[in-house]
């Protein structure tokens, strides 16, 4: 039986930018560097928000598909956080937006063309 999910593995073909770009434009806080596999390759976490961000031999280039599969952050302050993430030069997609017995969304692009949205959930 799953419990519940240990973390989320981003993998990309230049995992220091990828790593770099959430350090320092996004602001997460890197906790760790590591190598994995055979070929020793550099990965990098983000315990904060169970994240680590892989470079793999198999992935060329940026997301072709990046409404497939999104990481959401969570903030107390959208309006805030799309600030600075607007002050950062991050490539935004979605302006914020309500949904409906949820929250306030907004979505951005990181360098590899994945998308990850910051959300403000309603309070309980």
């Amino acid at each position: 039986m799953i419990k519940s999910q240990e973390s989320i593995l981003l993998s990309c073909e230049n995992s220091q930018k990828l790593a770099k770009f959430y350090e320092e434009k996004v602001g997460l806080k890197l906790t760790s560097e590591f190598e994995m596999g055979d070929n020793a390759e550099k990965g990098y976490y983000f315990e904060s928000v169970k994240l680590y961000i892989n470079q793999h031999s198999e992935v060329k280039g940026k997301n072709s598909q990046p409404q497939r599969y999104m990481i959401n952050f969570e903030t107390d302050d959208i309006e805030a956080e799309v600030k600075r993430l607007d002050s950062a030069g991050i490539k935004k997609i979605q302006d914020i937006y309500h949904v409906e017995g949820y929250g306030l969304i907004a979505t951005y692009e990181d360098v590899d063309g994945n998308y990850f949205q910051v959300v403000q959930v309603r309070a309980s």
